[in-house]
C-alpha cells in the first residue's frame, strides 16, 4: 500500500509539472530549487524529485546539482531533429495501424476530432484547432498497437508541444496541410499502409519547413 501511495504521489507531481511546462505556465528558462517546486505543488520533496527525473528523461527539464530544475527551451536544431524522427516514427505508426484491426472506439474518436477540427478552422479558432491537432497525433500513435512506439512518439510530441503552440500563433494557420489528417484516417480505415505512411511522413516534414521559416523570419533562436 505504501509503494502504491508513493507511486500515486509521483505520478501526480509528474502530471502537474508536465502540464504546467506544456501550457507555458512554467516557461523556458524557469528555474527553481526542488524545495520551492515541492512547496509550489504542496507536496514533499521525494515524489517531486522522482517526477523531475522523469521529466529530465523526456527532455523537458535539466536537473542542476544544488540549483534545482530548469525548464528547457527548444532550439531550431532541436525542432529539426525531433520532427525528422517523428516523420519516420509516425509513418511507422500509421503503417502498423493500417495493418491491424484498430478498436472501433479509437476510430470513432479520431473521426470526431477531425470533424471538430474542421469546424474550428471554419470558425478561425486556431487555438482550438491546435489542441485537436495535438490530440489527433497522440491518438494516431495509440492506434499502432505498439506500446513502445506510442511512448516514443508521445515523448517527442511533449518536447515540441510548446514550440508548436508558439509558432502556430505566429502563423495563424496549420503548419502543414490540415486535410492530411483526413487522408491518414481514411488510409488506416482502408488498410492502405503504403499511402497512410507516406502522407504521415510528408505531413510532418512539411510542418518542419513551416517551423523553420517562422523561426527564421521572427528572429527567434529558441522557444
Amino acid at each position: 500500500m505504501l509503494a502504491k501511495a508513493k507511486s500515486t504521489r509521483v505520478d501526480n507531481a509528474y502530471e502537474r509539472l508536465k502540464a504546467e511546462i506544456l501550457n507555458g505556465e512554467l516557461p523556458p528558462g524557469f528555474q527553481a530549487p526542488e524545495p520551492d517546486i515541492a512547496t509550489r505543488l504542496g507536496m514533499s520533496r521525494t515524489p517531486v524529485r522522482e517526477a523531475l527525473i522523469r521529466l529530465e528523461a523526456e527532455g523537458l527539464v535539466d536537473l542542476i546539482p544544488r540549483r534545482g530544475a530548469k525548464v528547457l527551451a527548444i532550439s531550431l536544431k532541436d525542432i529539426c531533429e525531433i520532427f525528422e524522427i517523428l516523420a519516420e516514427l509516425e509513418g511507422l505508426a500509421v503503417r502498423k495501424a493500417a495493418g491491424r484491426e484498430v478498436p472501433c472506439a479509437l476510430m470513432h474518436e479520431l473521426e470526431e476530432i477531425l470533424s471538430e477540427a474542421d469546424r474550428a478552422l471554419l470558425e478561425g479558432n486556431i487555438e482550438h484547432w491546435a489542441e485537436l491537432d495535438d490530440r489527433f497525433h497522440r491518438l494516431i500513435a495509440q492506434t499502432c498497437g505498439n506500446a513502445r512506439l506510442e511512448a516514443e512518439v508521445t515523448s517527442l510530441l511533449n518536447q515540441v508541444h510548446r514550440a508548436n503552440r508558439v509558432l502556430l500563433r505566429l502563423n495563424r494557420a496549420p503548419a502543414s496541410r490540415a486535410e492530411d489528417h483526413r487522408k491518414i484516417f481514411e488510409a488506416i480505415r482502408a488498410g492502405r499502409d503504403d499511402i497512410g505512411s507516406e502522407v504521415a511522413r510528408s505531413h510532418r516534414l512539411a510542418g518542419l519547413e513551416t517551423m523553420k521559416r517562422l523561426l527564421q523570419s521572427s528572429g527567434l533562436s529558441q522557444v
